[in-house]
């Protein structure tokens, strides 16, 4: 099974000549946890692209000064949100544990073999 990923509309992740693109390790590491959780029956495609879909309508709705757009800080989000609302986590087990992957250094899963 594979995630039927949208190639146009809000949903659709960035491409570059029909590849996907990941700007740092942590998007396509992000990227790679929805695939992989889908794929394992956690949660449906199409809830994860309504909580997509609903992340970046918010971010639209209320633009705030100086913010940039990052795509998968909205997939992120909806992974979070799609976990949370489904009881595979507790919210607040899935806050924690985004914060303390985002405060690792640049290259830490390089430096850092499992």
């Amino acid at each position: 099974m594979t995630a039927p990923l949208e190639v146009e509309g809000p949903a659709a992740p960035p491409r570059s000549n029909g590849e996907l693109v990941f700007a740092e390790p942590w998007e396509s590491r992000a990227f790679g946890m929805a695939v992989t959780l889908y794929e394992a029956g956690v949660f449906t495609w199409p809830q994860f692209q309504a909580a997509l879909i609903a992340r970046i309508a918010r971010w639209e709705a209320t633009p705030t000064e100086g913010a940039h757009w990052n795509y998968y800080h909205h997939w992120q989000g909806a992974l979070e949100d799609v976990l949370a609302g489904g009881g595979a986590v507790p919210a607040d087990e899935v806050t924690t544990r985004a914060q303390a992957l985002a405060q690792r250094p640049t290259g830490y899963d390089h430096d850092h073999p499992h």
